[in-house]
């Protein structure tokens, strides 16, 4: 369980230093979701977040509206699942998702840690940030990507249609287009 607790932190750790990174007047920059603005990307993590895991027993205190101060939202989010991860009973009880049912830690790494790594090039693209990802968690993510079968993978519209890039592109490159996203 260390391993997904050190993740969670790092990776979060990464996307909250891009939160706090954003320029004066930057939060209504259009991100490279379609119609999301930097706001947006930090007010999807700020809904979801919370709707799914308070459902699951994490007591979630008020998170401040990301329309009046998008940093608190993220870190008052951030850190009730950082707390739920240290909590030996919470986290080890099995969560049901779509792919498999899972402790509540293996569900924050699967899908927390998941999201929140790649809508840290989002937020970071959006906001003229670096938007290097964490090389490990590419690594991590690349082979998740290969278990989910591409049906499951667009439906919903959770990701677009793979972007085509050259052979010879890097490893995010590919990740990142494999996810739709547009360089």
């Amino acid at each position: 369980m260390s391993d997904i607790v050190e993740r969670y932190e790092r990776i979060t750790g990464q996307f909250t230093a891009r939160v706090r990174g954003v320029p004066a007047g930057g939060w209504d920059n259009p991100s490279p979701c379609d119609d999301w603005t930097a706001r947006d990307v930090v007010g999807h993590l700020t809904e979801w977040i919370p709707g799914f895991f308070t459902a699951q027993g994490v007591e979630f205190p008020p998170v401040p509206s990301v329309q009046d101060d998008p940093v608190a939202a993220w870190e008052t989010v951030q850190t009730t699942i950082g707390k739920a991860l240290t909590d030996p009973v919470l986290a080890a009880k099995p969560i049901a998702t779509p792919f498999s049912t899972q402790s509540m830690a293996e569900t924050i790494d699967m899908i927390v840690t998941g999201d929140v790594f790649t809508h840290t090039w989002d937020l970071a693209r959006a906001t003229g940030q670096d938007d290097t990802l964490d090389p490990g968690q590419l690594q991590l993510m690349i082979f998740a990507m290969r278990t989910i079968p591409e049906e499951a993978l667009r439906s919903g519209g959770m990701f677009g249609p793979a972007v085509e890039v050259p052979a010879d592109a890097d490893e995010q490159t590919k990740f990142l287009a494999y996810l739709g996203r547009q360089q």
